[in-house]
This record gives structure tokens, sequence and C-alpha cells, in this order.
């Protein structure tokens, strides 16, 4: 019934492109793909990045972990088919955020390299920027600010990546940060030279010169 139904189904095309998006906008839109362990400053260096964008005039939505876990993904647990399932929905829904000519960044934890690779195919060569938050497990474990991997070593909680489940660091990330050994001002500069670089983002010269003396000091 289902497979029967799904044959019916055809896409529709709307009259305003992503392309008239974009313009309106007045820069090209993205995704961009922040992965780590849990406490490896994902979130805080995706909504940070996503704050400068804003300033500078950027239409910019954060797609957060937790916040999916409340609504889109509530029915998911924390097996390996649920998150595979998760990152899957959160593919799509960033996908969608892309047609709509919004630079839309990810901060999930994203464990499994298929499942990210599989995201990466979701969309057009060069539209999917992967961005890996190195942080050493131990330094993630003293940022324990809620206490999860103290439940994790405890057993009191299953599938914990990092602990009970793995984590596979991306081979081929386009951009890398040492979360561990960088500051936050010298992550948003390392990214946003990198973004310039690869012609996602027109050069800010009063943003890295701001970040640049920010990080110096």
């Amino acid at each position: 019934m289902h497979m029967e139904y799904c044959k019916n189904i055809v896409w529709h095309h709307s009259q305003v492109s992503r392309s008239h998006r974009e313009t309106l906008n007045g820069h090209r839109s993205v995704i961009l793909w922040f992965t780590g362990l849990s406490g490896a400053g994902k979130s805080t260096i995706a909504h940070a990045v996503e704050a400068q964008l804003h300033q500078q005039g950027c239409r910019t939505f954060v797609l957060d972990g937790d916040n999916i876990r409340h609504g889109l993904s509530k029915d998911l647990g924390f097996e390996d088919s649920d998150r595979r399932e998760n990152i899957r929905r959160i593919a799509e829904v960033a996908k969608l955020m892309l047609e709509a000519g919004n630079i839309t960044l990810t901060a999930f934890i994203s464990p499994f390299r298929l499942e990210r690779e599989l995201a990466r195919r979701t969309v057009a060569e060069g539209d999917f920027i992967e961005i890996y938050c190195n942080c050493d497990l131990t330094v993630c474990e003293q940022r324990d600010v809620k206490g999860l991997y103290r439940k994790a070593r405890l057993g009191e909680i299953a599938h914990f990546t990092g602990i009970s489940s793995p984590y596979e660091p991306p081979e081929n990330p386009e951009i890398v940060i040492d979360t561990d050994q960088m500051n936050i001002e010298e992550c948003l500069a390392h990214i946003f030279n990198h973004l310039q670089k690869m012609g996602i983002l027109s050069p800010i010269p009063a943003l890295l010169k701001a970040l640049k003396r920010s990080s110096t000091k």
C-alpha cells in the first residue's frame, strides 16, 4: 500500500527557484554540518557562527541536536538504527532549508561516517561543508556540564557516543577545528577564512579583523 501510494507522488517545482532566493538574500545557500563528540563545542560554535553571519545580513538557521529531539525526532531513541534515522531526517530538512536560500548550520554528533556521507549525497557537490569539531575525549568529559558522560560511565545511559557507542571521525572534512586547543574566536576566524577560500562567503574584512583582534587578547 505504502509503495503503491509513493508511485503516485510527483515533486512539485516552485516558480521561485533557489537561485532567485539566493539573489534576494545576497548570498548563496549552503549546509554547514558540524560533527564531533558530545562536549566538543558543536552547538556553541554553530550558534556563534550564525550570530556573526546574521550581523552581516545573511539568512541563517541552526538545526540543533537537542532541539530536534524535542520535536521532529522525539519518537526516536539512541540505538544505532534510531541515530541513522535521525540523521536522515536532519539531512532532508537541511536540504529544504538549502532550497529556501538559507545558510543552514547543523550541530549533531552524527557519529557514523556512512550517515554523514548519505547526508552529503542528498545535495549537490559544494553544498555540504563538513566541519569536524575535534576534541579529546578527556576534555569533553571535563566539560560535561550535563553530567552525561558520568552517567554513561555508570551505565545509566546506554549507547552513549565515545563510551558505549563508537564515534567515527571524518576522514576528509572540509574544515577541522581543534576545539580543545583553540578558543571560540580562533575557531570562528578559522571557519570564516576557509568558507571564504571555498567561495562560500564573500570577504568580510571587518569581521575577520575583529575576530583576529579578539583572539590576540
